[in-house]
């Protein structure tokens, strides 16, 4: 393959993606978001502000392997006794486990810019394997010079696999929390070599 110096990426498969090497998410333009269910009708969404990331791009794409760590503290949802609430040991348990980790395994198929990335998920000690559909959105390089490339990825899990089972019974049916999560991340990784 051949490499575009001016930009810092090189062909596959119809594709400019990025040049081999080691990237890690730029933490200011980043979204590692998330989507619950409540009182079973309504969506809370809500992010976590403080998170890292260190992309290894292989010189076989198909061979690239991505590392993050997340500060569980860190999540907002916009209604501070809520975000407490997440922060306790009914759900993430902050104080005594600070992050949520993910690493991959390997890269399971891709078509076009769509690739699935089988990973583990680390919550609350418990690790449990993921599958996060990953978009590749392009490269360029940023204002600084340094090759940049975006991507988007989302995922859905059942959070009592990771021991996150606190609810509340509804009088109406039902409960307070849904089991279902929704995992939606944006980003950019700069080149670090």
């Amino acid at each position: 393959m051949t490499e575009s110096v001016a930009a810092g990426t090189r062909p596959f498969e119809g594709l400019q993606i990025p040049a081999a090497g080691t990237y890690v998410l730029d933490a200011a333009h980043k979204r590692v978001g998330f989507v619950a269910k409540h009182l079973m009708i309504a969506k809370v969404r809500g992010h976590f502000a403080e998170a890292t990331a260190t992309i290894t791009v292989g010189d076989d794409p198909l061979q690239s392997s991505v590392t993050a760590s997340i500060n569980a503290a860190s999540i907002e949802t916009g209604q501070v006794d809520r975000d407490n609430h997440l922060r306790s040991g009914d759900f993430f348990e902050a104080e005594k486990y600070p992050t949520l980790e993910f690493r991959s395994t390997g890269i399971k198929s891709h078509a076009g810019a769509e690739f699935v990335l089988d990973g583990e998920l680390t919550i609350k000690g418990v690790t449990k394997p993921v599958e996060l559909v990953v978009e590749f959105e392009g490269a360029t390089v940023n204002g600084y010079g340094k090759p940049i490339f975006a991507f988007s990825a989302h995922t859905e899990i059942d959070r009592e696999d990771w021991g996150l089972t606190w609810n509340m019974a509804l009088e109406s049916g039902g409960v307070m929390v849904g089991k279902k999560v929704k995992i939606e991340i944006e980003g950019e990784a700069v080149r670090q070599d």
